[in-house]
Order: structure tokens, then sequence, then C-alpha cells
């Protein structure tokens, strides 16, 4: 019964919680009211002043009374529904542009996801949007918060040259929490090719870059943008304070003994380069240390229902974010669960032949245990798909070794791209994981 009124669009005028019918009825009453109160200055001016013979016939007195505010009525409620119908297809209409779906289904949407739980995710990159992008189809209360540590690419250079964060990793967030993926969001995305001095900038990185120098802030930057291409939930950095990312490496594997074994390798500042090196990363630093965190980003994770680490590089992603002292003390604090989304694969010169177990093993080596509860980790492989070179599937242990950290099992992997997450899976299995 539920699903054939869902399919009806009309029908769907009825679902309760839509803030429509409500102010439609006071509305109503609102027009009866005016109505009540001109009759009784009619009544008035009827009863006191001597009027034309005209009026007998304009006020219907050769017919009943009842008859009278029976036709009078229903010409009312035509009139009443006809300029409604026209309003609607002026104004209403002229909003949807091309949208082809209508407003109902919007309004019935809107209220489905307004519904759903407080999720916060936690990352940067490629990884967090492909969660959000899941996540948006399901609740709109949703709190991105996202790294400030990229210092490469487009990013890098308008951080350099304009003294801004880098706004790379919130400009795909922005897209990803996009209520209509359409040109706006691809325009968002677009990245200029050619010789120019724009060359291997995105559209919007400037964009969000020209709306921090307007704005006057970075933060009010973000919300404006968001609201360009309507997306859902927030969008918060982690801190506000210009931090670079540093590495140190774990010693190569020994040389002959005759050689002598080499010496540890020089700690590398700066996102960009912490993957080049093609080591074992020993540990990751913040340069200020201990950078005080975004206070909506504490407020968001205090008040989550669920809060999602990952999925994303595991050392220039997730773990800036989590180098924010006020972000873990968050962690240990909120009443919500805490589930890191595992990589479905390794990611070259970062995390070389890691399992699942190495990768909450780095988390709990930089912030500590009893944090996580869950690891949610990819269990479908497809042995007959060739992986880019240098990329292996992580494996799903089948528990964490030395901790009590649940490990959640699902096909999360993209059936195109099977070293990639899937949105649409992985969202589904972390709602899964907030059911259960």
């Amino acid at each position: 019964m539920k699903d054939a009124l869902l399919n009806r669009s009309n029908l769907l005028w009825f679902i309760p919680g839509l803030h429509v019918k409500r102010w439609f009825i006071l509305m109503i009453a609102g027009v009866t009211l005016i109505g009540l109160g001109i009759g009784f200055i009619l009544v008035e001016i009827y009863r006191e002043a001597t009027l034309p013979t005209v009026f007998y016939y304009l006020t219907l007195q050769f017919i009943p009374r009842w008859l009278r505010g029976l036709l009078l009525g229903a010409l009312g409620l035509g009139a009443f529904f006809f300029g409604l119908y026209r309003l609607n297809r002026t104004l209403i209409e002229s909003v949807r542009g091309n949208d082809t779906q209508p407003i109902v289904k919007k309004l019935v949407r809107q209220y489905v996801t307004s519904q759903g739980p407080r999720i916060v995710a936690i990352g940067g990159g490629h990884g967090l949007a492909a969660l959000l992008r899941g996540l948006k189809q399901h609740t709109s209360n949703i709190t991105a918060i996202v790294t400030v540590a990229d210092d490469g690419g487009s990013s890098g250079r308008l951080r350099r040259e304009f003294g801004v964060l880098p706004p790379g990793d919130f400009r795909m967030c922005i897209s990803a929490l996009a209520d209509d993926e359409s040109l706006v969001s691809q325009l968002m995305q677009y990245r200029f090719g050619g010789g120019s001095g724009l060359s291997g900038h995105s559209f919007g990185n400037l964009f969000i870059t020209a709306m921090a120098e307007l704005t006057g802030s970075f933060e009010r930057a973000i919300l404006e943008s968001s609201k360009v291409v309507a997306s859902q939930g927030r969008i918060v950095p982690s801190t506000l304070t210009d931090v670079t990312l540093c590495a140190e490496y774990k010693a190569p594997d020994a040389l002959p003994v005759a050689i002598g074994p080499m010496p540890l390798p020089a700690p590398v500042r700066g996102e960009s380069s912490i993957g080049k090196k093609g080591l074992p990363i020993e540990r990751v630093w913040l340069e200020p240390a201990d950078p005080p965190a975004y206070p909506e980003a504490i407020k968001a994770i205090l008040e989550a229902d669920l809060v999602v680490l990952g999925p994303g590089s595991l050392f220039t992603s997730v773990m800036p974010n989590l180098l924010v002292p006020e972000i873990v003390q968050a962690l240990r604090e909120t009443p919500a669960r805490c589930i890191y989304v595992c990589n479905v694969a390794t990611e070259r010169g970062e995390t070389d032949r890691f399992s699942m177990s190495d990768h909450v093993h780095a988390i709990e080596r930089h912030i500590g245990s009893g944090i996580l509860d869950a690891v949610l980790v990819n269990d479908r492989v497809n042995p007959n798909f060739q992986l880019p070179s240098g990329v292996d599937i992580v494996l799903a242990d089948s528990h964490v070794e030395g901790s009590t950290i649940a490990v959640v099992r699902a096909d999360l992997a993209d059936d195109a791209e099977p070293w990639r997450h899937d949105s649409a899976k992985l969202a589904d299995a972390v709602l899964k994981f907030i059911r259960d």
C-alpha cells in the first residue's frame, strides 16, 4: 500500500511531515476569515443602506439562500484552486528549471533524509567523496570533517599564493553532496588545460578561493559555495590552522652484514611528498603541533549517531584530522560508535602490502586504542580483474590481533574499478551497521 502511494505523485502530498498541508490549511482558514469579515460588512450595508434594484440580481436574491451559498462557495473554491494551480506553474516550475522530477517527490525525499541518522565522516580526497555520495541518498544530517594538509597541485598553488586553506578536498565534498550532480557540479570539478596560468587549476578551487576573498573567511566560503550546488549536510575543516604534514619512515630492509645497516631516511615535510619515497611510513605529525580544532567539528562529533573514519589515503587524508588533539578527545567522549572504513586496495608508496590489521594498527599508533568500535572491510575479491601496477587488494582479516574491534565484512568494491569503493554499497553497509 505504501509503495503504491509513493508511486503516485498526487497522493504523496498526503504523507505526514512534509510541512505543506498545515500551511495550506492555515491559508484556507485565513481566506475564510477574510470572507467572513467582508460578509459582515456587506450585511451591514445591506441592512442600513438603500441599494439600487440591480443589487437584487447581483446578490442572487431571487434564489434560495442555501443555493446562493452553495453556488458562491463552489465558485470561490474553483477560483482558489485554479489560482493555486497557475501559481504553481508560474513560480514553482520556473524554480525547477529543466528538472522533471515532481516537486512533491523532492519534498518527500527531503523529509525522509532529514529524519536520517546524524553521521560524521572524517577524511579527505576521493575516498571521503565516495562515502558522502552514497550517504546523501539516506540522510541529510551529514557533517564531513576534511583535512587541510594538502599542499600539492592546484590546492597547493592557491595555498601558497593566496594564503587560503587548500580547497581541493572541500571542492570534491561539495560536489559529492550536491543535490543534483549535473552541470553545476561538473563545473565545480572542471580542470583547466592548456599552457595558460590557469593550467591545472579546477574551477571549483578558484571559485572557493574567490569566495574566501569575498566573504573574508574560508569557512564562510565553503558554506556559500555549498549553497550554489545545493549540497546536503555540512562540510567543515578539522582545523583552521595552516598546517604542514610531516612523516618519518621505517628503516629499509637490512643489507648484507658486510655492507652494514642503512641509516634511517630523512623525514619529509609536505603531504604531496610523503608517498614519493616508497618506504614504509613509521609515523606522521603536523607542524605546528597540536593545532586547535574547528569548534563546529567538535560539536558535530559529540552530537553524532555514528562517526566514520575513511575511506581514503590512510596517512595523508584520514590521519591529518586525527593529529588534531581536540578531535581525538571528542572521539573518546562522544556516545556515538566509531567505525573505520578500510580501503579496498593498498596505495602505492603509502600502504604497500598493508593488510586490514595494518591499517588499524597504524591508526592506533597515532591516537591510541579504545576509540574504534569496528572496522568495515571489503570481502569481495575478483581474481580475474587486472589491478593497477603496485596496487593489491586489502585482505580482510578474521580479527584485529590484540584488539576487541569488531570486523564487519561486506561487498564494497566497485564493479568497474574493484580497487575503489562503490558509493551505494558503502552507504548501505554503513547504514546497516547503524541499524544493527
